[in-house]
């Protein structure tokens, strides 16, 4: 039936180019985004996954910067101790080569006094931010370690501790007196050892063979003990180094997991947005005949 009340055609045709218009304001936000998924109204489940995980990502972040902090912690400790083992080495040397007959010891402790100083040099000169690991109070240091998303959804930040110690079997070289310097009578380099030596404060200058000794004795226990601490900080650094990189796949992961749920196919997307196009004029022809039926109808009173 022919009416110029109601269009049938021209409805049915106005509704697909709706229904078109729409497909391609779809197409088009996704090709400007370059997501799919870019609110919770695309999808719900996808949108909520994402987001937490965009989240956990961005705590990951910190993590990595936490984790930088400490290594350079770590690895200025580490320096430090391990120039002050090679001062040490250095004394032991030194000790040795005052037991031969005829050398003059007093000249050897002119040697030895100015390793010690530099001694006090390094463990002063080892600090970072303000922290200084081998000479200062005894204590315990915490350095952030990862971030952990449990199966209950729980989150929770891991660290790892480096407990300091002035005891002569300890890790601090000189111990923090509390007034604003370091008390050179405490710590690995101030204690005496089992025969009453301490490595800052040897003289060797009047000392017999069996004195010298004993000295040679006291150094080496130290030297155990610094290397012993040299070995934690070590094993530190290590461990910070492969959380790092752990930290650092485990971010690049859950990037691309969070791109497969919510990013856009370009290729699929402009495929259907030519697509679209087409249909879209199409859809405008096929409108503009159903339109065009209403005129046809004064042809029949002509």
């Amino acid at each position: 039936m022919a009416s110029i009340l109601t269009n049938t055609s021209a409805m049915a045709a106005l509704s697909t180019l709706r229904s078109i218009s729409s497909s391609m304001e779809d197409t088009q936000n996704r090709i400007s985004t370059g997501m799919r998924v870019g609110s919770a109204s695309d999808n719900a489940a996808y949108w909520s996954i994402a987001t937490t995980m965009r989240s956990d990502n961005a705590a990951l972040s910190s993590v990595t910067d936490a984790l930088g902090m400490g290594a350079a912690k770590v690895d200025t400790a580490y320096s430090g101790m391990e120039a002050a083992i090679d001062v040490v080495t250095e004394i032991k040397a030194k000790i040795v080569a005052a037991t031969e007959e005829g050398v003059d010891a007093a000249k050897v402790q002119e040697e030895i006094d100015q390793l010690q100083d530099q001694l006090l040099s390094i463990a002063e000169s080892a600090s970072f931010n303000g922290e200084n690991w081998i000479a200062g109070e005894a204590g315990t240091k915490t350095v952030v370690t990862g971030f952990v998303r449990a199966s209950d959804g729980t989150v929770s930040v891991k660290t790892s501790d480096y407990t300091l110690t002035d005891a002569a079997d300890g890790t601090l070289l000189f111990a923090d007196d509390g007034s604003g310097g370091l008390d050179t009578g405490t710590g690995i380099l101030g204690t005496a050892g089992t025969n009453g030596n301490t490595v800052y404060g040897l003289d060797i200058s009047s000392m017999d063979a069996t004195a010298l000794g004993n000295a040679l004795s006291d150094v080496e226990d130290a030297l155990t003990a610094m290397t012993s601490a040299a070995s934690s900080l070590g094993s530190m650094s290590t461990r910070i180094d492969l959380q790092s990189d752990f930290v650092a796949e485990l971010s690049d992961s859950i990037e691309a997991g969070i791109g497969r749920l919510v990013d856009a196919d370009m290729n699929e997307e402009s495929t259907r947005l030519k697509a679209l196009q087409t249909q879209q004029q199409l859809a405008i022809q096929a409108l503009s005949i159903a339109n065009s039926d209403s005129q046809n109808i004064l042809s029949l009173f002509r």
